[in-house]
Parts: structure tokens; sequence; C-alpha cells
């Protein structure tokens, strides 16, 4: 089947700061929504497979990761910053900005980026060949598929011949199929207005549209306005079905190619996900700094995440639980339309490189 095709990724300017080993693109102060700093999308910064000379005179490799600007996608970038694990490593990062994980996937294969987040929403594409997966980050139960109120919208059976706004290969996108499906209807039974995540958000906030399928802390800003929006379905319905991984995604080029720097990167991001999974309050404290948002929309939003020891990760991989979420996810996404058939999860997992690392320490 021909896939659909991706959108752009939206840049606007950006901000270096190249205290330590990272330069990092902040959201302006005085602008701390999650909203306005999902919003922001950022520039390309200078080409993969440079090195950068850090200030003790060793030679670090460059690497531009994306992210999208939330605890669970952001939080070990965060980590890995303020406790100096990129340098650790040998590494100099700089981060980019993005709305959702698609328009990540379409800036690695234009070279544009060389590592980026993903929700479950978009593990389509990895296994469409797009992209490869090289860690795990953890569980989300951020989904959520709401209404506005005041529209006589109580379930999501009366979604029927309503105006729902969602963005395209999310996992809003797959949140929404699975509610439809559990209350007896298809995609062709409402009005699916595609939109990226940002736009569905003011589109919510200004009921131009019935309801949408966003996710946690999108929906944050819509419900500080709206305290009593609908909310219909939500990723903990469907836990006996399925579990909802995000991950860390490279080119599959960057993964053949470049073995090593995989190696590098998934140690950064095991030692960042052990320290994560250690303290979540610090953890909490420190992604809000990186994200400059208020701490406690912060903590609420790490409430929609299961987090996951290196360890667990690792014995997952290895006696195929991972493979096995991947795979129905997989199930999923054939039903759906947006695969034609499943492919091993071996081959756009590379959870070899990832056991590898971390028997490298």
């Amino acid at each position: 089947m021909s896939l659909p095709r991706l959108p752009r990724t939206d840049r606007t300017d950006r901000t270096d700061r190249t205290a330590g080993t990272a330069r990092t693109a902040r959201p302006a102060r005085g602008r701390t929504t999650p909203f306005t700093t999902a919003a922001a999308v950022l520039v390309v910064l200078a080409a993969a497979g440079c090195s950068a000379e850090a200030a003790d005179g060793e030679k670090r490799q460059k690497i531009d990761f994306g992210y999208i600007a939330d605890y669970n996608q952001a939080g070990l970038l965060a980590i890995a910053e303020k406790r100096g694990l990129w340098a650790k490593h040998g590494l100099d990062a700089s981060y980019k900005v993005f709305t959702d994980g698609p328009t990540q996937i379409t800036a690695l294969g234009a070279g544009d980026l060389d590592f980026g987040t993903i929700g479950p929403g978009a593990t389509w594409l990895p296994a469409s060949g797009k992209a490869t997966v090289i860690a795990v980050n953890q569980l989300g139960r951020a989904d959520r598929v709401v209404a506005l109120p005041g529209k006589g919208i109580r379930t999501v059976a009366d979604l029927k011949g309503r105006k729902v706004a969602v963005p395209e290969g999310t996992s809003g996108d797959m949140i929404l199929t699975l509610a439809l499906k559990k209350a007896g209807l298809t995609r062709q039974d409402v009005q699916v207005v595609p939109m990226a995540p940002p736009t569905a958000v003011a589109a919510l906030a200004s009921r131009k549209i019935d309801a949408a399928a966003l996710w946690h802390p999108l929906l944050g800003t819509v419900e500080q306005r709206m305290p009593d929006l609908v909310e219909l379905a939500k990723s903990a319905d469907f836990a006996e079905e399925f579990v909802f991984p995000s991950s860390v995604v490279a080119s599959p080029r960057t993964v053949k190619e470049r073995p090593g720097l995989v190696t590098d990167v998934n140690r950064v991001l095991q030692e960042a996900n052990d320290l994560r999974h250690r303290d979540r309050a610090e953890s909490v404290r420190i992604t809000a700094g990186f994200l400059r948002l208020d701490e406690r929309a912060v903590a609420e939003d790490a409430r929609n995440t299961q987090p996951l020891s290196t360890a667990d990760l690792l014995r997952k991989t290895e006696d195929g639980t991972v493979a096995r979420w991947f795979a129905a996810l997989q199930e999923f996404f054939v039903s759906t339309g947006k695969l034609d058939g499943p492919a091993r999860p071996d081959s756009f997992y590379a959870g070899g490189l990832y056991t590898k690392a971390a028997d490298g320490k």
C-alpha cells in the first residue's frame, strides 16, 4: 500500500545554549503552557556526523535529538543534560522540539535529525521501515478522547455524525479508533478532522469542533478553560489488550552504519532512565526546568506515565515481551490499513544494540 504523506517539519528560530555539553532550544520565558511549548518547532542545526571540541579539548560526536515537549518524551534528555551524561559518553547533543512523532520521522528521513522520540501511535512508521526503534522509553497512559460540554455528548456512541479533531498517525489517532471500535462505530460514522496537535487544541478551546482525540499535557491547556470537558475514553480502558510504549528512534541507515553511535546514545538513555526511575520527584524538577514549565503541571503530566527500570527493559527485550508489545500494535495498524501486513519486531527494534549498551557499562 502507499503510505500517507507525512507533514513537513515546522521550524522556528532557535536559541543555542552551550554551557556544559548541550545546545538546547528553549521556549521563551513567560509563556510556559504545554501548548505553547509543544507548538514551537526549531530550525535544522549542524549536519549530522560532525564532532565538537569541548572546553577540555576532547572531541565529542555531535547529534541532533528531537523530542515532544512533555515529561514522557523530554524527561530522559533533560536528565542527560542536567547530569552531564552526554559528555560522559563522548557526545554533544542539540535538541529540537516537535509537536508529534511522525514529523520527527520525516526529519530523520531527510537527514535533519539523528534521533527522535515517538509515542505508540507512530509505531507503524518504524514497522513500515521509515525508522528503527533503538530504545523503549516508558509506557504511556496520557491519551484521551474528549468532548465539549453542552454538546449532548456523554459517551463515545454519541460521537456519531460529530466533528472530531485528531492528529493523524499519532497515539490520539490510535485511541480514537480503539474507542470507536469498542462502541460499535467506525471512523466513517464520525466526521474526522485531521489537525496538527496545536491546531486541534485551539479548535477545541474555541469550540470549532465537537470532540478531539489528544493527550496530556496538551489537554491541560483546554481543561484550564473548560474544567467540565467530557472524558469519553482513555488509554487505561484498553490496558488488557495493549500497552502503549513510547520509543526513541533513529533512521535505519544510522543504525546500520553507525551502531557504535547508537550504543553510546543508549548508554546515556539507560543511565538517565535509571535516575528517572529512582527519583520521580527529582526527574520532574529537572524536566520542568528543561522545558521551562511549572513544576506542578509537569508532576501532573508524569502521573500519565508508567516508568520501567533499565533492568526491566533489558529483561523484557531478552524474553520477547517488547517484541510482543510491538506485534500487538502492528495487528492494530494492519486492521486500520496503515500497514499491509506485520513485520518481524526485530526488523525495526534494535534490541541487540540496547542490550549491548548495558553490557558495555
